[in-house]
């Protein structure tokens, strides 16, 4: 994989970010973004024994904000986006873009409790 590969998909995940909603980026700041090739063992929940290769997107990994008590501390939640498999789903870079987009989205709504229904009725989401 070229690093030119890694660093356009690294442009689209930051991309992603920079178009939500400022009321939204304020309160990530302490959420870890990291882009990782493919999901492990341990993310996709099992073994990997030949299994077909991975449709897992994103991953949101923490504790959602609508369910932290007050005075428990927490570790920084951590969002996973996940390249190969979206790379797989379409070689079109503008297809590319909104896959991203959506699965940014997708878990940082995760982060903050909203629901897949919710996010749609915000515009913010995937129709689907």
């Amino acid at each position: 994989m070229s690093d030119l590969r890694r660093a356009r998909f690294a442009r689209l995940v930051r991309n992603a970010l920079a178009e939500l909603p400022e009321e939204f980026r304020e309160k990530i700041r302490n959420l870890e973004i990291v882009i990782e090739d493919e999901p492990s063992t341990e993310q996709l929940g099992g073994s990997e024994g030949g299994s077909p290769p991975s449709t897992l997107l994103g991953l949101y990994e923490g504790v959602p904000l609508t369910s932290r008590g007050a005075q428990e501390p927490y570790l920084p939640d951590r969002i996973c986006i996940f390249r190969r498999p979206i790379e797989r789903m379409s070689v079109s870079p503008r297809r590319q873009a909104a896959i991203v987009r959506d699965t940014v989205v997708h878990e940082i709504a995760h982060h903050f409790g909203i629901s897949d229904r919710r996010l749609h009725e915000l515009g913010l989401g995937d129709a689907d």
